[in-house]
């Protein structure tokens, strides 16, 4: 199937469940994604950033994600640029995404809204749906570190205005997560009180989550059981604060830190328990494998599961 616009999830899935928008950065994880998707009879939103664009080349990544869609043809998917600035929103514009981000909420309020103004009326003109970020979230996201200090929640009043000024089509915004694996050190968790107020001024407008990983704590357990030095302090958003937010008008969390958590975990285990072994394919499929398993889990959780149908049916 072709991709489709996150428009189009979005209008289906408000205030009943959420999208995943996956972070990709190897061939295992497409495979491991679109498998899962397809599986599950569930709609998922491939996230490409920067960071992975680097690492593979820009169009390696697209060739992965056009050779799953068509290994796995019932998936409904939709490709997304996540955290991009201009140069890459405006090259992944051009080269076949459907949806992008303009990330300059480390900005002031005025400079955020020229910034994403420009992108959304070039990504317009072709149709493309555009994603902003307004408050500032924590943690560390590819080569990008913000310590607590730095975070800022999302300002209610200011999210109105900044919707109607930059026409953007969906609003990441903060409410108490962070990225990585070290969430909620201050363990306050999601904050409703925020999230409320901001779905009150832009009722029926599709909200974005991201650092929405739920990091297994036993994962972090195992992994340094085989060698790890990860903090047992490490925590992510419960499954509960996960299906609360829909009511709230989350359609997209992002997910990524517990992909990375997996991959760990696998590889660890499987050196250490095999070392004579040195052949990357075996341990790779026992990750895509664990993988498409972990991610039809996610789906139940956000509601997604078995969705894919009937978004079919209303095109």
């Amino acid at each position: 199937m072709i991709p489709v616009s996150p428009k189009i999830l979005f209008d289906h899935c408000y205030s009943k469940y959420t999208i995943a928008a996956v972070n990709v950065f190897t061939m295992e994880q497409v495979h491991g994604l679109f498998a899962a998707a397809q599986a599950s009879d569930t709609p998922i939103i491939v996230q490409l950033t920067p960071a992975a664009r680097n690492y593979a080349h820009p169009k390696m990544l697209l060739a992965m994600v056009d050779a799953a869609a068509a290994i796995y043809p019932q998936t409904v998917y939709a490709v997304h640029l996540d955290h991009g600035i201009e140069d890459h929103a405006y090259d992944a514009i051009n080269s076949g995404y459907n949806s992008v981000m303009i990330d300059a909420s480390h900005d002031d309020f005025e400079t955020n809204i020229k910034r994403t103004k420009a992108v959304v009326g070039a990504a317009h003109e072709k149709n493309i749906f555009v994603e902003a970020e307004l408050g500032v979230l924590s943690g560390v996201e590819d080569d990008l570190s913000i310590d607590e200090q730095h975070a800022k929640y999302t300002d209610p009043g200011q999210a109105r205005e900044f919707v109607e000024r930059t026409g953007c089509d969906s609003l990441a915004i903060a409410v108490g997560t962070s990225h990585g694996a070290y969430k909620f050190s201050g363990g306050k968790g999601l904050q409703f009180n925020v999230l409320e107020k901001i779905q009150h001024e832009l009722l029926g407008f599709p909200l974005v989550l991201h650092g929405s990983s739920s990091v297994n704590k036993n994962d972090i357990t195992e992994i340094n059981q085989y060698g790890g030095k990860l903090m047992e302090n490490a925590s992510g958003v419960t499954d509960a604060e996960i299906k609360k937010s829909i009511q709230y008008g989350i359609c997209k969390v992002n997910i990524a830190t517990d992909l990375r958590l997996l991959w760990t975990k696998v590889h660890r285990k499987f050196f250490i328990d095999k070392p004579d072994l040195f052949d990357p394919v075996v341990p790779g499929a026992e990750y895509m494998k664990a993988y498409k398993e972990f991610m039809i889990g996610r789906f139940e959780v956000l509601g997604c599961k078995g969705k894919a149908s009937e978004i079919k049916l209303n095109q």
